[in-house]
């Protein structure tokens, strides 16, 4: 279920997801100034999802419950599809947007780049290895997974990749980051047509 605002001028929009595997909520200010309120039962992705809400300047307020005593799949391909149409439905018609948006962010041994086309169509691109499996609930093979599902409802091109990086923690924050710089860019409106010799996104 969506409720959007994009129509009336306001890049806001809620959508919720019910299975019987998780019962998800979320709602985005795409000009907002990157407040969240996030829990997923997930403690490193409530942390990542803040992260990528300060550093994107997007508001979030996420709440998940999910069968997290089977493991954290469902929840965070779940989350990650609640959030991405979120996104696309708080961009409306996505006039004036600059669409595309990259971003090579640092943290200490770590170097993480993002590029992002918000151009309508779906493709993930990941290149990441990680050492640890597991970081507070989260299982670093699922990091990838929530980018392709992100891509997926967002109708993103997302390409994402470790330069750098030995420390799991700081590569996946870095990723998440660069992630959020990007699309602080993207969802940017600096013109009034939509940037496409098509006529839409």
């Amino acid at each position: 279920m969506t409720e959007q605002s994009a129509a009336l001028g306001r890049r806001v929009a809620s959508h919720t997801r019910k299975t019987s595997e998780t019962d998800i909520s979320a709602t985005v200010n795409l000009d907002g100034s990157g407040v969240s309120a996030i829990s997923t039962g997930v403690v490193f992705l409530d942390h990542m999802l803040t992260s990528f809400s300060r550093h994107s300047g997007i508001d979030v307020q996420l709440d998940c419950r999910g069968d997290l005593d089977v493991d954290d799949h469902h929840t965070v391909e779940d989350v990650a599809l609640v959030l991405g149409k979120a996104i696309v439905d708080a961009l409306g018609d996505k006039k004036g947007i600059e669409r595309y948006g990259w971003a090579i962010i640092p943290m200490d041994e770590a170097l993480a780049q993002c590029s992002i086309d918000l151009g309508g169509r779906s493709y993930s691109v990941f290149k990441a290895e990680f050492k640890r499996p597991v970081i507070q609930g989260l299982s670093t093979e699922m990091v990838e997974h929530f980018f392709v599902s992100l891509s997926r409802t967002m109708n993103a091109n997302i390409h994402l990749a470790i330069l750098e990086g030995q420390n799991t923690h700081h590569m996946i924050e870095a990723l998440f980051k660069s992630l959020a710089y990007a699309m602080k860019q993207a969802v940017r409106i600096s013109g009034t047509q939509i940037l496409s010799t098509k006529g839409s996104l």
